[in-house]
């Protein structure tokens, strides 16, 4: 089945279920504002509309957070634009610009002559922790898998890292991000449903798992407190010699780049800590540090069963001996469904991350309501202000906390809390 009536399948599922009822996304609760809503065109036209745009269901009244200007006036020059206009392949060997996914001089511009690789990182058991390479990947996806777990896509391109992981299996979600920056998915096998849908998708070739004689460069971790399953590591440096010598294609690839900005775009709502509580087994908050202009990530230290209290603890990553930051916070809200009975009994999620949805942009220590849009199947998502013109991010990286769309929120002063829920 092709991606395109794979995604009108679930549609129809999406319809659904979607009409049974189910709790507002945004709560009512919050003041309201309503600017009008208008779709951010974006610059490249898209090369595959992933929805006909006249299917796809209403979504659910969005009620933004109060703000003193709905229009954004002196918008600065976005750090970077498009490196190719023709829409060719661009070579940056000898090209000194900025990485399109954090905005930011890279230091071997090299590095972007190449394929991106998006390889799935454990968070969970927490004997798993600290991870490697979390600092060093330009974006990072965090995601709902089953039974209460969590697990992140690491966005590798303009860094190298010799050990990212611990690698864990793959999911349906994985495609939408792979597609995004078309890049090598790296992850250690899969469900048979998630692993045949992907071997028999356009997406074959790229897939990157563990096999025999080093290539693909999968590595054990030094850290004994692991057991074998959860310590196996992937070397990008070594990929690229890896790839070559299988005859893949590791070309570079265009891609749409971001806005981003120096300049603080403050709005009236602070923002200081950002909670994302999954279950009361994965559950974590992002802490904004004024003087480094960085999101601190801090995860649970107890799972909450059994009477255990709510506790957390500092998440560093164990190549680089640094904190787990990012200067950019995004929470989004996509539709988590299932395809059949099987699959929910399962909890074998479909995130589909298509069309457009709700948003909140955490950056500077304040917040903006947003949408995400994703149109063009082979770019990275944008993301707006609710009257259509383009949210520019601090130059750095980027993670997502992926919530289902009927997930809520609370407001607690400067602590905004998000809880996960699907319908």
């Amino acid at each position: 089945m092709t991606f395109q009536r794979r995604i009108l399948t679930l549609l129809v599922v999406f319809l659904a279920t979607s009409c049974a009822s189910a709790p507002d996304p945004l709560p009512a609760s919050v003041p309201q504002a309503v600017p009008t809503l208008t779709p951010f065109q974006p610059v490249i036209e898209p090369a595959v509309l992933l929805v006909d745009p006249a299917a796809v269901p209403a979504e659910p009244t969005y009620t933004p957070l109060p703000r003193q200007n709905t229009a954004i006036e002196n918008i600065p020059t976005p750090v970077l634009v498009d490196p190719s206009s023709s829409g060719a392949a661009a070579d940056f060997s000898l090209m000194n610009i900025n990485n399109p996914l954090t905005g930011l001089p890279v230091n071997d511009p090299s590095l972007l002559n190449r394929r991106p690789m998006v390889i799935k990182v454990a968070n969970a058991p927490d004997t798993i922790r600290p991870q490697s390479g979390l600092t060093l990947a330009d974006v990072v996806y965090e995601y709902y898998i089953e039974w209460g777990d969590t697990r992140f896509i690491a966005v590798m391109y303009g860094n190298d890292s010799p050990m990212v992981g611990p690698v864990r299996s793959g999911r349906y979600f994985d495609e939408h991000i792979a597609r995004m920056y078309n890049a090598f998915l790296v992850f250690k096998f899969a469900d048979p449903r998630e692993y045949s849908y992907l071997q028999n998708s356009t997406l074959n070739e790229f897939l990157v798992v563990p096999g025999g004689s080093g290539c693909p460069p999968f590595v054990f971790g030094p850290d004994k407190k692991r057991d074998d399953y959860n310590n196996f590591f992937f070397d990008t440096p070594e990929w690229a010699a890896c790839a070559a010598s299988k005859g893949l294609d590791n070309s570079p690839q265009v891609i749409r780049g971001g806005f981003f900005s120096d300049e603080a775009m403050e709005t009236s709502t602070t923002a200081t800590r950002i909670f994302s509580y999954y279950s009361r087994q994965s559950y974590n908050y992002w802490e904004y540090d004024v003087i480094t202009h960085k999101y601190f990530r801090f995860q649970e230290a107890n799972d909450m069963l059994n009477g255990k209290p709510e506790a957390y603890a500092p998440l560093s990553d164990a190549q680089t001996g640094l904190p787990v930051n990012a200067e950019n916070i995004v929470v989004i809200f996509v539709p988590h469904i299932f395809a059949n009975q099987f699959d929910a009994k399962d909890e074998v999620y479909h995130i589909d991350l298509i069309d457009s949805g709700n948003a909140f942009v955490f950056r500077d220590g304040f917040v903006t309501p947003a949408k995400w849009e994703r149109t063009d199947v082979n770019q990275p998502l944008l993301l707006t202000n609710l009257d259509g013109s383009p949210i520019y991010l601090r130059p750095g990286r980027t993670f997502y906390e992926v919530m289902g769309f009927t997930s809520t929120y609370t407001q607690d002063g400067n602590d905004w809390h998000f809880k996960f829920e699907t319908p």
